[in-house]
């Protein structure tokens, strides 16, 4: 290791814990050492230490006793002669500097300054860690970008954000160069930041990078199983797993930077900076080298990438903006838009339709009528967007599959919003994308492409059609909405007990080995975005995949939704630590949980029902424990009798936990999520004989503890109470 890296390490390291000792000193005058400590709406404590240490810092008090661990892991100081800055003593010093930089950023929540102010976003929440964590899992995501400092100005910031946006890459942003930070630069550019976005600025503090490295210790928890305090395991796993870099940019490094640059070394993160500073070559901790420099700005990137051993796929296609997923969170504002696509009073449409081979010409792409330059820019505009495929495995079945899959393939094109389906959609095109010369052919382009790259092994043609005028939107418009109500029709017959088939989803077995979804008509995947048809679909697609067909085979009970052929699978599929699951219950041999699922359910004992919350719920709820803490019992591939994982859809379906009761069991859940799914559930709820339910389900705003709930059921006489014993 350089001496001058590892004794500018080590002098950061212990800059940093001094001051995390005066802001703990201050925090603890004000709110006591018994004051409660936590990142917000978070499961994992102080996430660094939690995962490398195992302790649960739940209190000032317990900051001063890991902040004391610290200062205990500083090497000495290094003298001019006989210094010994060896590899172990540097990297001590990096894990000393995360461990402090923790307890400093826990304590500005209490005290101040906050975190979270303007652009800056302070620690990711436990929703914003599933959902966007589980990215880094199954390759949507190949890693992420630590940004300190600054670009040399605001134009080369976009473009290094846009080259790693591009590649799908996070972007992590901390630090500053001289009282400038590359988030703001990009704000200067109007440059829209966010997780929807992948641009994440944390904060202008260096201690901000422990968000970012937090992040990873979190994946590691959550989606690696490994165990709080299994240190070995959970670096390991980042090195492997989480595709991390540090990339120091600006005309300087503080000693602080070298620290934090030590501590990320430990997870083997590497720095490149394009700054004259030593470089670390040899291989060891890291994949390849630890430090490179003095790497130019216009190819940093691309080095960034090789040092770090990145595997990114580009998508590559013949369109004038950049695209990949990193641009699907994008928003245009209406100032910023050249046309709005849709809307209230406003026909338009995204259709697919199979046709047969010769019908169609692949790769043909028509407008018919006026196109951009020549449509009056602002809201309002009609376009009906039609897309006929051919392909000899292509079925009717697959058609909503494919029209689902176009809001991801179109929102991931720079300046190009999309939302909504069929034929209520809302889109937008900027003005800068415009000026680029983007135009609705190059919509047309996109969906050939990316047809092709994702159904390859179903569709053989694909030709898109775009009507522009009002009135033939309109005229064609009636075929369509035909088409929509036949194809509903068709679908809304299936039941479990009308195929022979089920099938498997095991995308998230990379982080939870043990659990298999088990996909039928009657319930989707946990992750809400699973059905049946596509799991047919996506078995047709890749044989081979994660999606595979299930054989009910012979009843063994039907009550519980148990069959040989389901059994079998589970216990095949799982390592042989699962025999069996029950399908509709949540008391026998449930279903186990990931960790992606859209809501949790959990049984009330004193109220001989069950209670529903979603994610996106991030209070208390009746049984004492957040929906981040559920997650965590419920999740990574366990059967909990009592508890499961599910999908939204899954609350409306007649075999919803059918073996215990049912719908009627449910008596609590979120005001919001009861008032997204008020259709479904009181459709659902006649239709099983279960008058004015919606309002015998108690939320937040009437109950908020088991004995609330029971209060309020007894007040509107929830059926759950006439019925048997849950246990």
């Amino acid at each position: 290791m350089s001496k001058i890296i590892c004794s500018a390490a080590i002098r950061g390291a212990y800059q940093i814990v001094d001051k995390a000792d005066k802001k703990l000193a201050e925090a603890i005058e004000q709110k006591g050492r018994d004051c409660k400590v936590e990142f917000p709406n978070t499961a994992y404590y102080l996430p660094i230490i939690y995962s490398m240490t195992g302790i649960a810092v739940k209190t000032l008090e317990d900051c001063a006793q890991v902040l004391g661990m610290a200062r205990s892991m500083l090497p000495p100081l290094p003298v001019e002669h006989h210094w010994v800055p060896y590899l172990g003593h540097t990297l001590d010093a990096g894990m000393a500097t995360l461990f402090a930089e923790e307890v400093y950023e826990a304590c500005k929540y209490l005290i101040g300054p906050h975190p979270v102010d303007g652009i800056w976003l302070g620690a990711a929440s436990d929703v914003i860690m599933r959902e966007r964590g589980i990215e880094f899992v199954d390759g949507t995501a190949p890693g992420f970008a630590a940004i300190v400092g600054c670009a040399p100005d605001a134009d080369a910031a976009v473009k290094i954000a846009r080259e790693l946006q591009q590649k799908n890459l996070y972007v992590f942003i901390q630090s500053d160069n001289l009282g400038i930070s590359f988030a703001e630069q990009l704000a200067e550019k109007g440059v829209q930041m966010g997780w929807d976005t992948r641009l994440v600025p944390f904060g202008k503090e260096t201690s901000a990078a422990v968000y970012a490295l937090g992040f990873a210790n979190r994946a590691a928890l959550s989606f690696g199983n490994v165990p709080p305090g299994d240190f070995r395991r959970n670096l390991l796993y980042n090195k492997n797993r989480i595709f991390a870099f540090v990339m120091a940019i600006g005309t300087a490094v503080t000693d602080e930077q070298y620290a934090n640059a030590a501590g990320a070394i430990n997870y083997g993160f590497p720095t490149i900076s394009n700054i004259d500073i030593p470089e670390i070559l040899p291989t060891g901790v890291c994949t390849y080298e630890h430090v490179v420099s003095r790497v130019p700005v216009d190819k940093i990137v691309d080095k960034c990438v090789e040092v770090r051993g990145l595997k990114v796929s580009i998508h590559k296609m013949d369109i004038p903006v950049p695209y990949g997923p990193a641009f699907e969170g994008e928003r245009i504002r209406k100032e910023d838009m050249q046309i709005e696509i849709g809307g209230p009073g406003v026909p338009a449409f995204e259709y697919v339709c199979t046709k047969e081979i010769d019908e169609i010409e692949d790769g043909k792409i028509q407008v018919i009528g006026p196109d951009l330059d020549e449509i009056k820019p602002g809201p309002g505009v009609s376009i009906g967007i039609m897309v006929e495929v051919a392909g000899r495995k292509m079925q009717p079945d697959f058609e909503p599959i494919f029209e689902r899959q176009m809001h991801r393939f179109l929102g991931e094109a720079q300046g190009l919003f999309h939302m909504g389906q069929r034929d209520i959609i809302r889109h937008r095109i900027s003005k800068e994308a415009f000026k680029s010369g983007f135009r609705i052919k190059h919509i047309g382009s996109i969906i050939h492409s990316q047809f092709h790259n994702n159904f390859g092994a179903i569709v053989d043609k694909v030709q898109v059609t775009f009507y522009t005028k009002r009135e033939d939107v309109e005229k064609v418009l009636n075929d369509v909405r035909a088409a929509y109500a036949e194809r509903d029709a068709r679908l809304k017959g299936m039941t479990d007990d009308s195929v022979n088939l089920f099938y498997s989803c095991t995308l998230c077995q990379s982080f939870a080995p043990t659990h298999i979804c088990v996909v039928t008509p009657e319930r989707s995947g946990l992750c809400g975005s699973v059905s049946w048809l596509d799991g047919k679909a996506g078995y047709e697609i890749n044989p081979t995949g994660p999606n595979q067909p299930i054989e009910r085979g012979k009843t063994v009970d039907e009550r519980l939704g148990q069959w040989e052929g389901t059994n079998s699978f589970i216990f095949n599929g799982s390592n042989r630590s699962l025999e069996k699951v029950s399908l509709y219950s949540i008391m026998t041999d449930p279903m186990t949980s990931c960790g992606c699922f859209e809501c949790i359910s959990a049984m009330l004992p004193a109220t001989n029902g069950i209670m529903v919350v979603d994610r996106d719920f991030t209070e208390m709820t009746p049984c004492g424990m957040k929906f981040s803490t559920l997650a965590g019992t419920v999740g990574g591939g366990l059967q909990t009798p009592g508890f499961m994982g599910h999908s939204k859809f899954y609350l409306g379906s007649r075999k919803f936990i059918s073996a215990d009761g049912g719908l009627g069991r449910v008596v609590w859940m979120p005001k919001a999520l009861k008032e997204e799914l008020t259709e479904t559930l009181v459709k659902t709820a006649e239709e099983l004989g279960l008058d004015d339910f919606l309002n015998k389900i108690a939320d937040e705003t009437v109950a908020q503890t088991e004995d609330e709930v029971l209060a309020y059921m007894q007040k509107v006489n929830h059926p759950a109470l006439a019925m048997a014993p849950m246990f």
